[in-house]
């Protein structure tokens, strides 16, 4: 099924690039601007199970996506700067923002140099326990899980499972199995419990995952200084958000900005929900990012800027730089808002 929708999507890139539907919609659907949403970014790896692989782009690709902009007269701007235009209806030139989220160490890596090649800020969505080291990257944890084995054997639902890992494409499946069931447990501590009794029978350090990927808070006091970056807000834990009784969300969406905030000793003004998709994050949410004082709060709903996004700061849409399309040929569909349009519906603003 996975398989099915990523060749759909790519089925689908091609035909508003190669129709040229895409140049006839963009005075309609392209907006004012848009927020790319971007995770690792780092050399292409050779490996064949990569379940994880649309979580990161090369530095080429970004090179590409930077030089595209730049040829499109499209303006590279902060998200401080964002708002501003927002608010004061300042439509003059489109723009962009980029944005990562989690805090990997490869932004620094690998980003940061091809960004200040092109002068264009950025912005790191930090979760404070990764930061801290504490935290769960249950996504990572499980792709080195099934690396490493030709059977996982799991219970779900009541039922004692073997699932098939003894060849890539077999991995792929099981990966994607085990994913969306974890997605689907209620809490947060069911899925740190399943993975950890994973990890336990299979002999996966999942504690070093984070301290081995992720920024430190001294790697970030250092980063903090650098003009091109701003940090953000990810929550405390990487939670689902939306799964949380009101209370625990209020605490992973305040608490985290007064942790990045008190680490760096810098205002935190900007945040990403977690996953950010409608099941992790929706009206609830979005009031209490504002009630918390954020400018601005963003999705992963597919979707460009509009005047209209003025109305919603705390439920502003993104656009994925996503590791499986990475082609230049994607570049005038994405920036045009044709893909993003068609998956919406045609619907201007994604915000309910």
């Amino acid at each position: 099924m996975r398989r099915f929708r990523k060749t759909f999507i790519r089925a689908g890139l091609e035909a508003l690039y190669l129709s040229g539907a895409h140049v006839w919609l963009r005075p309609i659907f392209s907006g004012v601007g848009a927020i790319y949403t971007l995770h690792h970014v780092r050399p292409h790896r050779d490996a064949d199970f990569q379940p994880n692989c649309h979580l990161e782009v090369t530095p080429d690709f970004l090179r590409e996506m930077l030089s595209h902009l730049r040829d499109h007269d499209i303006e590279i701007i902060t998200l401080d700067e964002l708002h501003s235009r927002l608010v004061a209806k300042d439509f003059s030139r489109r723009f962009a923002c980029f944005t990562f989220d989690d805090g990997y160490r490869d932004n620094r890596d690998f980003a940061l140099p091809v960004m200040r090649e092109f002068d264009a800020p950025f912005t790191i969505y930090v979760t404070s326990d990764f930061a801290s080291g504490l935290g769960r990257l249950w996504w990572v944890t499980l792709e080195r899980l099934v690396a490493k084995t030709d059977a996982i054997d799991i219970e779900i639902g009541g039922l004692s499972l073997q699932l098939d890992a003894s060849t890539p494409a077999a991995k792929c499946v099981t990966f994607q199995r085990l994913h969306d069931w974890l997605r689907a447990l209620p809490g947060e501590h069911d899925v740190r419990r399943e993975i950890s009794a994973l990890c336990s029978r299979y002999d996966v350090d999942e504690a070093s995952i984070c301290r081995e990927l992720c920024l430190s808070w001294d790697e970030l006091r250092a980063l903090s200084t650098e003009p091109l970056i701003s940090i953000g807000a990810h929550s405390i834990s990487h939670c689902n958000l939306a799964k949380q009784t009101e209370e625990t969300a209020r605490i992973e969406i305040a608490d985290s900005r007064a942790r990045i905030e008190n680490e760096l000793q810098r205002p935190v003004l900007h945040m990403a929900y977690p996953y950010g998709d409608r099941a992790a994050a929706s009206q609830r949410e979005f009031v209490l990012a504002a009630a918390s004082g954020y400018k601005t709060a963003v999705t992963t709903r597919p979707g460009m800027i509009f005047a209209e996004s003025a109305d919603h700061l705390t439920a502003l849409s993104r656009v994925s730089l996503n590791g499986h399309y990475q082609d230049a040929r994607v570049l005038p569909v994405l920036t045009s808002g044709a893909a993003t349009a068609m998956w919406n519906g045609f619907r201007r603003i994604d915000a309910a």
